[in-house]
C-alpha cells in the first residue's frame, strides 16, 4: 500500500504543477483587468461629477433636442408645484362641515352666524358662492341664484388655470423626442455615406444611439407630466363639484326661506322681503 501511494504521488505532482502554471497566469490578468476598470470608474466618476457627469454625457451623446425636453420638463415641473400647491393647499376646505353651519343657521333663521360662518381661511371658491348666497337672502330666488352663479363663473377659470398647459408640455415632449429620432436617423444615415469603410459601422451606431436616446428621455418626462395633468384635472373637478352642490342646496334653502316669509300678494308682485337677524 504505501508502494504504491508512493509511486502515484510523482505521476499526480506534473499535471498538478501543469494546472497551476496555467491558472495562475490567468488569475493575474483577472486581478489587473478587475484593478483597472476600477480605476477608470473611479476616475470619470471624478471626472464627471458622478451622476450629473452621466447624465451630462446622455444629454451631449442625444443632441440638441435633449435640452429641449429637458426644458419641458423642468417647466412641467414648475408649473405642477404651483398648481398643487394652490388647488390642494389654498383651497383646502372642510366642505361637508361649512355647509352644514351655514343650512343650519339658515334653517334657524340666524343670519348673521350664517355670515359669521363663510368667515374661514381658504381660497375655496366655494365660501364666497355661500357668502353671496347669504348676503342677498332678502331677495327673490332668481337674484340669489345669479348671484352664486356670477361668482362661479369667476372662480371656474382660476380653478383650470394653467391646468391643460400640462398635457401640451407631455405631447410636446414626445413629439420633440420623436423629432430628435428623425434628426438622428438622418445624421447617421449621411454619416455613413460619407464616412470610409472602416467609420460605417461607428457613425452608424453614433446616429442610432442619438435617436433612441431622444426618444427614450420624451417619453420618460411625458409620462409625469401626463400622471400631474391627471391630478390636478380631478383636483379642480372635484372642486367645482363641491361649489355645484353647496350653492344648490344653499338656493333651496333661501328659496324656501323667502317664500315662507313673502305673503301671498307680495310675493306674486315679487316685492323682497328682509331677513331679521337672530336676536334682533
Amino acid at each position: 500500500m504505501r508502494h504504491a501511494l508512493k509511486s502515484f504521488l510523482p505521476s499526480l505532482a506534473r499535471p498538478t504543477a501543469l494546472l497551476a502554471a496555467l491558472l495562475v497566469p490567468t488569475l493575474g490578468a483577472s486581478l489587473a483587468s478587475a484593478q483597472e476598470e476600477a480605476a477608470e470608474s473611479e476616475a470619470a466618476a471624478e471626472s464627471g461629477g458622478g451622476g450629473i457627469g452621466v447624465l451630462t454625457d446622455y444629454l451631449a451623446d442625444g443632441g440638441a433636442a435633449m435640452y429641449v425636453i429637458l426644458a419641458l420638463s423642468l417647466i412641467g415641473t414648475a408649473l405642477f408645484l404651483e398648481r398643487a400647491f394652490d388647488l390642494y393647499v389654498l383651497q383646502k376646505l372642510p366642505t361637508k362641515s361649512l355647509l352644514g353651519k351655514v343650512m343650519n343657521a339658515v334653517e334657524r333663521r340666524r343670519w348673521a352666524d350664517a355670515l359669521n360662518a363663510c368667515d374661514v381661511r381658504s381660497a375655496h371658491p366655494l365660501v364666497r358662492v355661500l357668502k353671496a348666497g347669504v348676503l342677498r337672502a332678502d331677495r327673490r330666488g332668481k337674484e340669489i341664484e345669479q348671484a352664486m352663479e356670477k361668482e362661479m363663473l369667476e372662480a371656474i377659470p382660476k380653478l383650470q388655470k394653467r391646468v391643460g398647459l400640462m398635457a401640451l408640455l407631455a405631447n410636446a415632449a414626445t413629439l420633440t423626442g420623436l423629432l430628435g429620432t428623425i434628426f438622428g436617423l438622418i445624421t447617421a444615415f449621411n454619416s455613413v455615406a460619407a464616412a470610409s469603410a472602416a467609420e460605417r459601422q461607428e457613425a452608424l451606431a453614433a446616429g442610432i444611439s442619438q435617436a433612441m436616446y431622444t426618444t427614450a428621455f420624451g417619453i420618460a418626462v411625458a409620462l409625469p407630466l401626463l400622471f400631474m395633468h391627471h391630478f390636478l384635472s380631478k383636483r379642480s373637478e372635484k372642486i367645482i363639484l363641491e361649489v355645484e352642490g353647496g350653492a344648490s342646496a344653499l338656493l333651496v334653502a333661501l328659496a324656501g326661506e323667502v317664500d315662507e316669509r313673502t305673503p301671498p300678494a307680495r310675493a306674486e308682485r315679487g316685492a323682497p322681503v328682509m331677513p331679521q337677524l337672530a336676536g334682533a
